[in-house]
């Protein structure tokens, strides 16, 4: 018996696409998971400096991040005074983790590619941000997993 739940954007609206339960989860050795991070984060004093070459320098130094972590990025979606970010990453990474590595690695990269970001000083992003998980799992769905996942 296959399972089919619908793919959900992280607006809440209905996909085309159909999967089975199953071929939803990533895996790694010993785990099954679909743990979908919503990060968003704005620079110091909400400037509007993501805008340009810094807008596309910064979507690619994200994947990057993101990639090295062996994460995906579900949708960026960059603003001149903040960032909106949607991953799935492993179990092994918390929020903050992922975060600091974010914020980290940008502002140290965007900053060296692009001089005029230094006149903020020496930080570019404020360290505050939201995070938010996305999905839902009820007990059905557990169920629902472990009927079809058996053996896997």
């Amino acid at each position: 018996m296959n399972v089919v739940v619908r793919d959900v954007d992280f607006q809440g609206k209905i996909l085309n696409n159909l999967y089975t339960y199953c071929d939803m989860m990533k895996k790694t050795r010993y785990s099954h998971y679909q743990i979908n991070y919503h990060f968003v984060w704005i620079p110091k004093y909400r400037r509007d400096v993501l805008t340009g070459k810094i807008k596309d320098s910064l979507d690619d130094i994200i994947r990057g991040i993101i990639d090295r972590m062996d994460g995906e990025v579900l949708s960026v979606e960059i603003q001149p005074d903040h960032v909106h970010l949607f991953v799935s990453m492993r179990p092994k990474y918390s929020p903050a983790k992922i975060i600091n590595a974010v914020k980290g690695a940008s502002s140290r990269k965007l900053r060296n590619k692009h001089p005029e970001l230094k006149e903020m000083g020496d930080k570019l992003w404020t360290r505050t941000y939201y995070v938010g998980t996305a999905g839902k799992v009820s007990d059905k769905t557990i169920r629902r997993y472990i009927e079809e996942c058996q053996g896997t």
